[in-house]
């Protein structure tokens, strides 16, 4: 690991609240190890500031293990940077060359208005699964784990879609700020399994109807969505989800649930 320190410029868009005009400041460290990551790097020019005085940057975080997704930032106009399958806080300086400038904003879209600099409430994304991404079932001790046969393909593809850690990077990558990547990889997680066909229907028309109400963009098919996910979820995740809420909405009641669907 290189010891020898960067200077980094920084252009960081500063905001009181939603309601007032924000504006980029510009900062200067000289001081940054190739060896932090990208919050750490926010964390010590946070202690510059309070040493003298100033506001600190707001900036969501929380693991920082790139598994629960609050690190949302855009980086040089990138959600989460320029490392491909990486999160804001698994992003590294080594990423970037001495001297370079960094331009760091949140997440722009209407449905994730900004609470304070780089930090937006991402809270439609909780509204969008209240509406339908759960299923029910009975409580009591544990099925037998063979009870229920899965086929491997539908397991893969459920699992693959549930990696999703709704972190919001396919929305603000969308010139349409369209969330339909995040309702498709809930929607197809939970609908891939038999645990999720009583509500296949219901819960698809609900999810997708509640991310419209929310002021989300529809999709353009541009795959934007697709390469800023640090997560690798699938544009196909939408074909799939597209195919059943049309198939929801032309035969089936959706208050009511719906019938059993074969989801691959």
């Amino acid at each position: 690991m290189s010891s020898k320190n960067m200077t980094i410029h920084l252009k960081i868009w500063r905001q009181k609240c939603c309601s007032e005009k924000g504006r980029m400041e510009n900062y200067t460290l000289t001081t940054v190890s190739p060896d932090m990551s990208f919050l750490e790097m926010l964390d010590l020019l946070n202690q510059e500031l309070i040493v003298k005085g100033e506001e600190p940057v707001v900036f969501d975080h929380d693991c920082r293990e790139g598994i629960c997704g609050a690190c949302s930032l855009m980086i040089n106009g990138e959600p989460h940077g320029p490392e491909m399958l990486t999160t804001s806080c698994q992003l590294h300086m080594r990423k970037f060359k001495d001297g370079d400038t960094i331009v760091v904003e949140p997440f722009r879209a209407k449905a994730f208005p900004v609470i304070r600099d780089l930090a937006c409430d991402r809270s439609a994304f909780d509204k969008i699964i209240a509406s339908g991404g759960f299923i029910s079932v009975n409580t009591g001790s544990g099925a037998e784990a063979n009870a229920t046969l899965v086929k491997q393909e539908s397991a893969e593809l459920a699992m693959d879609a549930a990696a999703c850690i709704g972190c919001g990077a396919c929305v603000a990558a969308c010139s349409n700020a369209s969330a339909m990547l995040f309702v498709a990889a809930k929607v197809s997680h939970l609908g891939l399994l038999p645990q999720g066909d009583p509500e296949a229907s219901k819960r698809v028309y609900n999810m997708v109807k509640r991310m419209d109400e929310l002021g989300f963009g529809n999709c353009s098919n541009e795959g934007e969505c697709e390469a800023a996910c640090p997560k690798g979820i699938k544009i196909s995740n939408i074909a799939r989800m597209n195919r059943k809420f049309l198939l929801s909405s032309l035969t089936s009641a959706p208050e009511e649930g719906g019938g059993k669907q074969e989801w691959n």
